[in-house]
Parts: C-alpha cells; structure tokens; sequence
C-alpha cells in the first residue's frame, strides 16, 4: 500500500498539522482533511497574521492586488502570490512557496517551498517539499467519464472513492513546461517528468518520463529568399507591413 510518508515524510513548517495529515494514510486521504485543518488554523497562528474572511495570511507573504483567493485558505511565511492568480476553496501554501501568474490552485495542500510559477492549473493535489512545476503544467483532477479515480502505486491500482482527484508529487519532484499529469498520477521523491507530454501511473523515487522527440527537419518543395531593399524591406513583392 502506498503511504504518504513515502512521498511526504515531513509537513515542514506545517508539522503542528500532523493529526490531519498522518504519514500511514493513503496519500489521496489528505484531501479531504485539507478543509478540517484550514479550520484549526487559527489556534495555530500569530495574531498578526492578516485575516481577509476566511483567508489567513501570513505578514510576510507578498500578494499581488490582482490575486484572487477564495477562503478557506492559508497563505504561508514568505510565499510570493503573482499577478492574476486565483487561489480557490481549501488551499494550503506552506512557508516560501510561490504561485505565479495566472495560475490557479483548488483544494490542495504545498509543503514549503514549492513553486507554480507561470499558468498552470493544479487541482485536488499535494505536492512535497520543493516540488516544481514548469509554466504551462496541468495536475488534472478529473477523468474523461467522470468516474472516481483510481491511484496506481508500487503494488497496484488502488481505488480512491474520489471523482475529482489530481496529483501527488513527492519531496523534491519537478515537472517540466506543457506537461500535463493524469488524476491518479503519483511521483516519487526526485522524480522527473520532462517537457510536453502527457503522463499517467507512479514514477518511482529518482526516476525520470520522457519522449525521446526528435524534430523532423527537412527543405520545403519552394523556397525563395526575398529580395532585400537597402531599408531590409522588400524591394519587390507584397508589403510586410500590409499584405
């Protein structure tokens, strides 16, 4: 049986969250607890945490205007929240992480350090201590058929119960631009999931997915370079500027 401890042996500066998070449950049994331990978060904190509704934020997190969070959320020590970004319902930012611009986070828990940076979308996951996730990248939270997801760890396909359900990413794991993670998708510790492809099941602890794409390059049938005119344009033929 696959244990979050495997993939998740310290909560990091959310440690005092234990009780919620234990390191035997099955890793996709933290999401539920994410909105049970967004409510105990205030006999947790400083009292000089801002507090927006449900919305706690940590005084030297920096959240940029255009931001949108949508409580309950917890925004950690030093995270960096960009332009556009949008925070929605049950969201856990542990200290230094950064969510970038346009990217959008919903029911899910980041251990310290973690960085989203640039458009991505990460739904109904946990990701580890220092994971990365490259601009572009998907954690999709929810199949084709709508059916409940199922997690394939070390030892099989586990059932979760859960129709929405992303992605688990280990201590340490990175993914890289336009990859786009399958729901049930589960990375070990320093795993890798390259650039550009589409990647479903369990990557064990310091492996790595790729494609092995080699561009085609070949001379198209017609091919003339324009002639130039001393400005660069054209001297003859359509205008650049106005087809």
């Amino acid at each position: 049986m696959l244990e979050a401890g495997q993939l998740f042996p310290s909560l990091g500066s959310l440690e005092f969250l234990r009780p919620f998070f234990s390191t035997t449950s099955q890793p996709w049994e933290w999401l539920p607890a994410i909105a049970d331990a967004l409510r105990a978060m205030p006999l947790h904190i400083s009292s000089d945490c801002r507090r927006i509704g449900q919305v706690l934020i940590h005084p030297s997190a920096s959240v940029d205007s255009s931001a949108h969070i949508v409580g309950p959320a917890f925004i950690g020590a030093d995270c960096r929240i960009g332009p556009n970004a949008l925070l929605r319902e049950n969201v856990f930012c542990g200290n230094c992480c950064t969510v970038g611009h346009g990217s959008e986070i919903k029911n899910s828990l980041l251990l310290d350090g973690v960085t989203v940076p640039h458009r991505n979308y990460v739904g109904d996951s946990i990701l580890g201590r220092g994971a990365h996730i490259g601009a572009g990248v998907v954690l999709a939270n929810l199949r084709l058929d709508g059916l409940p997801v199922r997690v394939h760890g070390p030892s099989g396909s586990t059932a979760t119960g859960l129709r929405k359900c992303g992605s688990f990413l280990g201590d340490g794991s990175q993914v890289g631009c336009n990859a786009v993670l399958l729901p049930g998708t589960v990375l070990g510790q320093g795993a890798w999931v390259h650039a550009a492809i589409s990647f479903s099941g369990h990557l064990p602890d310091g492996c790595e997915a790729f494609l092995p794409q080699r561009p085609i390059l070949r001379r198209r049938k017609s091919f003339e370079k324009p002639p130039l005119g001393a400005d660069g344009w054209e001297a003859d033929g359509p205008n650049l500027c106005n087809p």
